[in-house]
């Protein structure tokens, strides 16, 4: 949407505040579920779909939501448009390169073994100095999900947290809808060290090619300025939501002390524990698109061109779609969420992110320190909306 002005005949949420939202945004989640599905929020600058009906239908119908939005943060914290933002085919021929490497064969086959070298990296780091003390989030969860990224990423010798950092920013910057001069300052700064790693990188692939996301998206002939924002995009989505997803299954499993132990004891359940961790605290928050046409949505019509900020958080917490659905619960009958997204924009990384997280990181986190607990002495912190997560959970052991 390029103006503020309320599209006709939508309900408008001006109580609306994205600080509350980053704070905690599931009570007001709640409320526009609630009062108004489909509601214009003037403070956020989109139409904001919160159902999951809503937010289901979307991404099913991807010629009616589209993914080409007009101007948007995105592009500006990126310094051009991802894949992400572009409809199929376009979209579709971006992706195929990527997915060669990313479906659950290949992750099996390439990425499976060094997933687990730099877990036990890292908790071993941890341990050491540590102590019995640590703050899992900086001292796990972070540098797992950051080496992981820089190997699919075919950039091992650049430092994982700087990795880290320049997702930090990219995603401040994604999530920048109120304008803020210093999230742009950081973007920039972010996407001027990343360009200088991948000057090394795209020039070393090109003489030695790889199994990395970065070499099959050159192996496809994709000009160089569009491989760059497309490892740009990965390194937004492909850091934040792992880390979220260690320090959140943790988080979930310490305080469901007889769901821990079912697990602890049959080993075969952490699939179900990372499913339902994603569906509660999804790391994907929101997802914008743009309608490409006039659509009539739980009795309210968006006008074409309106951009849309479909809350897939909110989605993940539908009472029509989920019973019980703010409580944790690893034996939830199966059925589809939409922590990753849905139909063609289904997140490239999921596959990954199950076998790096829910399968690697976390159960061999409890298989080495049977005696992990939260420490209740420090405070745990959290942030964001669009993306949210914990940025700081203390742990003893």
């Amino acid at each position: 949407m390029t103006t503020t002005a309320v599209p006709l005949d939508l309900p408008t949420a001006d109580w609306l505040d994205p600080a509350d939202l980053a704070h905690n945004p599931y009570p007001s989640y709640e409320r526009l579920r609630r009062e108004a599905p489909v509601v214009w929020a003037p403070l956020v600058k989109k139409v904001l779909v919160s159902s999951f009906e809503g937010c289901s239908f979307g991404e099913r119908h991807p010629e009616v939501f589209s993914s080409n939005v007009a101007g948007g943060t995105m592009a500006k914290a990126l310094g051009g448009r991802p894949l992400i933002r572009k409809d199929d085919p376009e979209h579709a021929a971006e992706r195929a390169p990527m997915n060669r490497t990313l479906r659950p064969k290949q992750i099996m086959d390439i990425w499976a073994d060094k997933f687990e070298i730099n877990a036990r990296r890292y908790l071993e780091e941890m341990i050491f100095n540590g102590r019995g003390a640590a703050d899992l989030n900086t001292a796990y969860a972070a540098p797992v999900a950051a080496k992981n990224l820089c190997d699919m990423l075919g950039m091992p010798d650049v430092e994982p947290m700087d990795l880290a950092r320049w997702s930090i920013d990219f995603i401040a910057g994604t999530g920048n809808v109120l304008d803020k001069q210093e999230i742009w300052d950081r973007c920039e700064r972010s996407r001027a060290e990343c360009d200088a790693a991948l000057d090394e990188t795209v020039a070393r692939l090109r003489r030695r090619p790889d199994p990395s996301i970065t070499s099959m998206l050159l192996e496809a002939g994709m000009a160089e300025e569009q491989v760059r924002n497309n490892v740009k995009l990965t390194i937004s989505g492909g850091m934040n939501e792992p880390q979220h997803m260690i320090t959140n299954m943790v988080w979930l499993l310490e305080r469901s002390p007889e769901q821990k132990a079912e697990v602890l004891a049959n080993p075969e359940l952490w699939k179900q524990v990372f499913t339902e961790a994603t569906r509660l605290f999804s790391p994907i928050g929101m997802i914008t698109r743009q309608s490409a046409a006039d659509i009539n949505l739980h009795g309210v019509v968006i006008p074409a061109g309106t951009q849309i900020g479909m809350i897939l958080a909110s989605a993940n917490r539908d009472p029509g779609q989920f019973t019980q659905p703010d409580v944790f619960d690893i034996h939830r009958p199966s059925g589809t969420n939409l922590a990753f997204g849905a139909g063609v924009h289904q997140c490239a990384g999921k596959w990954a992110a199950q076998k790096a997280i829910g399968e690697i990181a976390v159960p061999l986190l409890y298989r080495e320190l049977p005696g992990l607990r939260l420490d209740q002495s420090r405070p745990e912190t959290w942030d964001g909306w669009v993306f949210r997560g914990l940025t700081s959970l203390p742990v003893v052991w």
